[in-house]
Protein backbone atom coordinates (compact mmCIF):
# COMPACT_ATOMS: atom_id res chain seq x y z
CA UNK A 1 0.00 0.00 0.00
CA UNK A 2 2.80 2.03 0.67
CA UNK A 3 3.35 6.19 0.54
CA UNK A 4 1.79 6.71 -2.72
CA UNK A 5 0.93 10.58 -2.74
CA UNK A 6 0.09 12.69 0.12
CA UNK A 7 -3.60 11.53 0.21
CA UNK A 8 -4.17 8.62 2.85
CA UNK A 9 -6.74 6.17 3.55
CA UNK A 10 -7.16 3.44 6.15
CA UNK A 11 -5.87 0.19 4.33
CA UNK A 12 -8.96 -1.59 3.29
CA UNK A 13 -8.74 -5.58 5.21
CA UNK A 14 -8.02 -8.64 2.51
CA UNK A 15 -11.38 -9.99 3.98
CA UNK A 16 -14.47 -11.32 1.32
CA UNK A 17 -17.28 -10.10 3.59
CA UNK A 18 -15.60 -6.78 3.79
CA UNK A 19 -15.05 -6.10 0.41
CA UNK A 20 -18.33 -7.97 -0.53
CA UNK A 21 -20.39 -5.26 1.61
CA UNK A 22 -18.41 -2.34 -0.31
CA UNK A 23 -18.69 -3.63 -3.49
CA UNK A 24 -22.51 -4.39 -2.59
CA UNK A 25 -23.19 -0.97 -1.24
CA UNK A 26 -21.73 0.57 -3.93
CA UNK A 27 -24.11 -1.30 -7.25
CA UNK A 28 -22.15 -4.48 -7.69
CA UNK A 29 -24.34 -7.23 -8.42
CA UNK A 30 -25.30 -9.92 -5.36
CA UNK A 31 -24.65 -12.34 -7.25
CA UNK A 32 -21.38 -12.00 -7.87
CA UNK A 33 -18.64 -11.77 -5.06
CA UNK A 34 -15.17 -12.19 -3.36
CA UNK A 35 -14.04 -15.90 -2.05
CA UNK A 36 -11.21 -16.54 0.16
CA UNK A 37 -8.73 -18.91 -2.38
CA UNK A 38 -7.51 -21.26 0.44
CA UNK A 39 -4.30 -23.15 -1.74
CA UNK A 40 -3.24 -23.78 -5.38
CA UNK A 41 -4.07 -26.95 -5.83
CA UNK A 42 -6.65 -28.69 -8.32
CA UNK A 43 -9.15 -29.85 -5.30
CA UNK A 44 -8.82 -26.37 -3.50
CA UNK A 45 -8.84 -24.18 -6.67
CA UNK A 46 -12.39 -26.34 -7.15
CA UNK A 47 -13.70 -25.15 -4.17
CA UNK A 48 -13.95 -21.13 -5.94
CA UNK A 49 -16.83 -20.62 -7.54
CA UNK A 50 -17.12 -20.07 -11.36
CA UNK A 51 -16.68 -18.25 -13.26
CA UNK A 52 -13.93 -16.70 -11.79
CA UNK A 53 -14.20 -12.43 -13.32
CA UNK A 54 -10.98 -11.54 -11.50
CA UNK A 55 -8.02 -12.66 -8.90
CA UNK A 56 -7.35 -10.34 -6.18
CA UNK A 57 -3.73 -10.74 -4.59
CA UNK A 58 -2.27 -9.26 -1.29
CA UNK A 59 2.00 -9.46 -1.11
CA UNK A 60 3.83 -7.68 1.09
CA UNK A 61 6.43 -5.13 -0.68
CA UNK A 62 9.85 -6.39 0.00
CA UNK A 63 13.45 -5.50 -1.50
CA UNK A 64 12.66 -8.65 -3.55
CA UNK A 65 9.65 -7.23 -4.42
CA UNK A 66 10.50 -4.41 -5.67
CA UNK A 67 13.79 -5.35 -7.59
CA UNK A 68 11.60 -7.80 -9.33
CA UNK A 69 9.24 -5.19 -10.32
CA UNK A 70 12.67 -2.84 -11.38
CA UNK A 71 13.36 -5.46 -13.70
CA UNK A 72 10.31 -6.35 -15.01
CA UNK A 73 10.11 -2.12 -16.14
CA UNK A 74 13.19 -2.47 -17.66
CA UNK A 75 12.54 -5.20 -19.48
CA UNK A 76 9.42 -3.37 -20.99
CA UNK A 77 11.05 -0.69 -22.08
CA UNK A 78 13.58 -2.34 -23.96
CA UNK A 79 11.09 -4.94 -25.43
CA UNK A 80 7.81 -3.83 -25.17
CA UNK A 81 4.36 -5.66 -24.45
CA UNK A 82 1.26 -6.53 -26.03
CA UNK A 83 -1.77 -4.51 -23.99
CA UNK A 84 -5.09 -4.64 -25.00
CA UNK A 85 -6.65 -1.07 -25.43
CA UNK A 86 -10.01 -2.55 -23.51
CA UNK A 87 -7.81 -3.09 -20.50
CA UNK A 88 -9.13 -0.80 -17.58
CA UNK A 89 -6.31 0.57 -15.51
CA UNK A 90 -6.05 3.26 -13.30
CA UNK A 91 -2.88 4.97 -11.20
CA UNK A 92 -2.62 5.11 -7.26
CA UNK A 93 -2.43 8.00 -5.68
CA UNK A 94 -3.67 7.79 -2.40
CA UNK A 95 -1.77 6.15 0.27
CA UNK A 96 -3.48 2.58 1.09
CA UNK A 97 -5.88 2.86 -1.28
CA UNK A 98 -4.50 -0.49 -2.96
CA UNK A 99 -7.81 -2.21 -1.71
CA UNK A 100 -9.90 -0.18 -3.28
CA UNK A 101 -8.23 0.20 -6.44
CA UNK A 102 -8.02 -3.71 -7.06
CA UNK A 103 -11.66 -3.85 -6.64
CA UNK A 104 -12.52 -0.97 -9.11
CA UNK A 105 -9.42 -2.46 -11.54
CA UNK A 106 -11.97 -6.06 -11.18
CA UNK A 107 -14.68 -3.63 -11.69
CA UNK A 108 -13.64 -1.46 -14.89
CA UNK A 109 -12.69 -4.76 -16.35
CA UNK A 110 -15.76 -6.71 -16.31
CA UNK A 111 -18.68 -4.38 -16.16
CA UNK A 112 -19.47 -5.52 -19.64
CA UNK A 113 -20.28 -8.88 -17.83
CA UNK A 114 -22.32 -8.38 -15.14
CA UNK A 115 -25.06 -6.45 -13.63
CA UNK A 116 -24.02 -2.73 -12.30
CA UNK A 117 -27.04 -1.51 -10.45
CA UNK A 118 -28.91 0.94 -12.13
CA UNK A 119 -27.60 4.42 -11.40
CA UNK A 120 -25.54 3.14 -8.58
CA UNK A 121 -22.49 4.77 -7.60
CA UNK A 122 -19.95 2.04 -9.47
CA UNK A 123 -21.66 2.83 -12.85
CA UNK A 124 -21.49 5.67 -12.71
CA UNK A 125 -17.91 5.34 -12.17
CA UNK A 126 -17.10 3.51 -14.96
CA UNK A 127 -18.61 5.20 -17.34
CA UNK A 128 -17.37 8.93 -16.07
CA UNK A 129 -14.08 7.37 -15.96
CA UNK A 130 -13.55 4.28 -18.86
CA UNK A 131 -12.75 7.64 -20.86
CA UNK A 132 -10.19 9.16 -19.07
CA UNK A 133 -5.98 7.87 -18.89
CA UNK A 134 -4.82 6.44 -15.78
CA UNK A 135 -3.45 9.37 -14.49
CA UNK A 136 -6.84 11.30 -14.74
CA UNK A 137 -8.82 8.33 -13.01
CA UNK A 138 -6.37 8.63 -10.34
CA UNK A 139 -6.47 12.31 -9.83
CA UNK A 140 -10.44 11.64 -10.26
CA UNK A 141 -9.99 9.11 -7.45
CA UNK A 142 -8.08 11.71 -5.21
CA UNK A 143 -11.39 14.10 -5.48
CA UNK A 144 -14.03 11.56 -5.12
CA UNK A 145 -15.92 11.72 -1.33
CA UNK A 146 -18.39 9.51 -2.23
CA UNK A 147 -15.88 6.50 -2.44
CA UNK A 148 -13.69 8.41 0.08
CA UNK A 149 -16.57 7.63 2.79
CA UNK A 150 -17.42 4.38 0.85
CA UNK A 151 -13.91 3.16 1.87
CA UNK A 152 -13.81 4.43 5.06
CA UNK A 153 -16.79 2.37 6.50
CA UNK A 154 -15.42 -0.65 5.24
CA UNK A 155 -11.80 -0.49 6.11
CA UNK A 156 -13.54 0.41 9.90
CA UNK A 157 -15.77 -2.90 9.32
CA UNK A 158 -12.96 -5.95 9.40
CA UNK A 159 -12.15 -8.47 11.80
CA UNK A 160 -9.27 -6.52 12.82
CA UNK A 161 -8.65 -3.00 14.38
CA UNK A 162 -7.40 -0.81 11.11
CA UNK A 163 -4.11 0.75 11.78
CA UNK A 164 -3.44 4.10 12.27
CA UNK A 165 -3.91 6.17 8.93
CA UNK A 166 -0.46 7.55 9.34
CA UNK A 167 1.24 4.57 9.39
CA UNK A 168 3.16 3.18 6.60
CA UNK A 169 1.00 -0.32 5.29
CA UNK A 170 4.23 -2.06 3.08
CA UNK A 171 1.01 -4.70 1.89
CA UNK A 172 -0.01 -4.15 -1.63
CA UNK A 173 -3.12 -5.08 -3.72
CA UNK A 174 -2.86 -5.98 -7.09
CA UNK A 175 -5.38 -7.44 -9.51
CA UNK A 176 -5.43 -10.02 -12.21
CA UNK A 177 -8.00 -9.77 -15.18
CA UNK A 178 -8.38 -11.72 -18.94
CA UNK A 179 -9.03 -9.26 -21.48
CA UNK A 180 -8.93 -9.57 -25.28
CA UNK A 181 -7.71 -13.36 -24.38
CA UNK A 182 -4.69 -12.11 -22.21
CA UNK A 183 -4.04 -11.78 -18.55
CA UNK A 184 -3.57 -8.68 -16.70
CA UNK A 185 -1.91 -7.69 -13.61
CA UNK A 186 -3.36 -4.14 -13.13
CA UNK A 187 -0.60 -2.44 -9.99
CA UNK A 188 -1.69 1.30 -9.26
CA UNK A 189 2.09 1.89 -8.62
CA UNK A 190 3.10 0.26 -12.22
CA UNK A 191 3.43 2.84 -15.36
CA UNK A 192 1.34 0.05 -17.16
CA UNK A 193 -0.62 -3.18 -16.90
CA UNK A 194 1.57 -6.00 -17.12
CA UNK A 195 0.66 -8.74 -19.79
CA UNK A 196 1.72 -12.33 -18.51
CA UNK A 197 0.63 -13.99 -21.52
CA UNK A 198 -2.22 -15.84 -23.18
CA UNK A 199 -5.51 -16.22 -20.99
CA UNK A 200 -9.36 -17.42 -20.86
CA UNK A 201 -12.42 -16.60 -18.29
CA UNK A 202 -12.06 -20.17 -17.86
CA UNK A 203 -8.18 -20.71 -16.64
CA UNK A 204 -8.04 -17.09 -15.37
CA UNK A 205 -7.75 -18.50 -11.80
CA UNK A 206 -5.21 -21.10 -12.78
CA UNK A 207 -3.32 -18.48 -14.61
CA UNK A 208 -3.06 -15.98 -11.74
CA UNK A 209 -2.17 -18.30 -9.66
CA UNK A 210 0.93 -19.57 -11.87
CA UNK A 211 2.22 -15.94 -11.38
CA UNK A 212 1.07 -15.29 -8.00
CA UNK A 213 3.45 -17.89 -6.83
CA UNK A 214 6.16 -16.50 -8.90
CA UNK A 215 5.33 -13.72 -6.52
CA UNK A 216 5.48 -15.88 -3.35
CA UNK A 217 8.69 -17.70 -4.91
CA UNK A 218 10.34 -14.24 -3.99
CA UNK A 219 9.68 -13.74 -0.04
CA UNK A 220 8.92 -18.26 0.58
CA UNK A 221 9.42 -17.04 4.41
CA UNK A 222 6.55 -14.54 4.22
CA UNK A 223 3.00 -15.26 5.51
CA UNK A 224 1.57 -12.20 4.22
CA UNK A 225 0.19 -13.17 1.21
CA UNK A 226 -3.71 -13.98 0.19
CA UNK A 227 -5.33 -14.36 -2.53
CA UNK A 228 -8.80 -13.45 -3.15
CA UNK A 229 -11.75 -14.76 -6.34
CA UNK A 230 -13.93 -12.30 -7.73
CA UNK A 231 -16.48 -14.99 -8.91
CA UNK A 232 -20.16 -15.14 -9.69
CA UNK A 233 -22.11 -17.67 -8.05
CA UNK A 234 -22.81 -20.97 -9.29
Amino acid sequence: MGDVGKKRWLPLEANPDVMNQFLHGLGFPSDVGCHDVFGFDDDLLAMVPTPVLAVLLLFPITKESEEASLVEQTKIAEAGQQVSENVYFMKQTVGNACGTIGLLHAVGNVAAQVDLAEDSYLQRFVKKTSVMSPDEKAHFLETDTELETAHSVAACGGDTAPPDISSSVDLHFICFVCVDGGLYELDGRKKQPIYHGPSSQETLLKDSVNVVQEFMARNPESMNFNVIALAKES
